[in-house]
């Protein structure tokens, strides 16, 4: 009798890849944290500066006053219009763009643990290439990511609500606003493939990856309210779903050579 062997394709490695990962990403409690984090961070900035708006503080050394601002609207926590300056106060900083810098902790923590547990190292040995790592590791850093968003926009709402801050949209309709957020998820694919190319070089130093990748955000972080503006349109989405998917081609095969020319352990 003749036995058939199944051919392992790249489709069911991928497809079996995935699988482990996004199993291993949704019971890891880190996930919970940093997404529990990004839902209750924009409605303690709402209620904070709600309550200190208006408030006057001196510096006793040159008595100078300093007035704090609150938010006008609870849209301004997700972004400004394009041609305004990116602006250095409490407004201008505290606003979703910065949980791409959460994005590297993620990512960081969650390729080092492979490392640090020989689980990568077993991986290679049995079954997967690591091309197919890298595809599914990027893939599943854009769902941490895109979470991160979505919990911070939710946060906002109801940061808004129990702060009692203006939900006016202005002269920013909804449709740009709905841009503006997918515009922001499809910018997930620029950073992860970046801070996954920076883990896979750090492997199990965990602190190296994340402070790799920090630094190299940071390079980037001015570009993202230039490209998600709060009164984003269909082209502002493609530039970012473009510049997604080229950095997740290119950094992939760099990630794939980091793999391949380096040491697993």
């Amino acid at each position: 009798m003749e036995r058939k062997f199944e051919r392992n394709d790249f489709g069911k490695r991928l497809k079996s890849m995935l699988k482990v990962d996004f199993r291993r990403m949704f019971t890891m409690p880190l996930l919970y944290i940093v997404v529990g984090v990004c839902l209750v961070i924009p409605i303690l900035i709402l209620v904070m500066t709600t309550m200190m708006d208006g408030t006057v503080s001196v510096n006793p050394q040159t008595g100078v006053e300093t007035v704090i601002e609150g938010f006008d609207n609870v849209w301004q926590t997700i972004g400004s219009v394009s041609g305004a300056a990116m602006s250095m106060d409490l407004t201008g900083m505290c606003n979703i763009n910065m949980l791409y810098f959460f994005i590297a902790v993620l990512v960081g923590l969650f390729v080092a643990e492979d490392f640090r547990s020989g689980y990568s190292k077993n991986l290679f040995t049995v079954r997967a290439k690591k091309t197919d790592y890298v595809i599914s590791k990027t893939l599943v850093g854009f769902v941490g990511g895109a979470l991160m968003l979505l919990a911070f926009f939710i946060g906002a709402m109801l940061g808004g609500a129990i702060a009692g801050v203006s939900f006016e949209l202005g002269e920013v309709g909804v449709a740009q606003i709905a841009a503006c957020m997918l515009s922001k998820l499809c910018l997930v694919a620029v950073f992860v493939p970046i801070y996954l190319a920076v883990s896979v070089a750090a492997k199990q130093k965990a602190w190296l990856s994340i402070v790799g990748s920090l630094c190299v955000g940071m390079l980037l972080f001015t570009m993202i309210p230039m490209l998600t503006p709060l009164d984003s349109g269909i082209m502002n989405v493609v530039l970012c779903l473009a510049g997604g998917a080229m950095f997740s081609v290119g950094l992939g095969a760099v990630s794939d050579l980091i793999l391949r020319k380096t040491s697993l352990v």
